[in-house]
């Protein structure tokens, strides 16, 4: 599918629509192409849960974390500066 900028404002659900069938929108601004949007893959498979997540657990393995309470109490103290 090819799109206008103008498209892009008043015809969404259209581009919408032909990405959901997997087709690539062209963009054109004033009859030249500017970039084309791929249907992505992971809108699929969005139902994972948040423990499959690459963010999730990526501080396990550091030896800061390894006392929790301690480094959540480190986080919220105040700062002290000498006066």
């Amino acid at each position: 599918m090819k799109a206008s900028i103008l498209d892009l404002r008043r015809r969404m659900a259209d581009v919408l629509r032909a990405l959901e069938r997997n087709e690539p929108v062209t963009i054109l601004y004033r009859g030249q192409e500017k970039g084309i949007i791929y249907p992505t893959t992971a809108t699929k498979n969005r139902a994972g849960s948040i423990l499959d997540h690459d963010a999730f657990g990526m501080w396990k393995d550091h030896e800061a974390m390894q006392d929790v309470d301690q480094a959540v109490r480190s986080l919220r103290k105040g700062r002290f500066h000498a006066i």
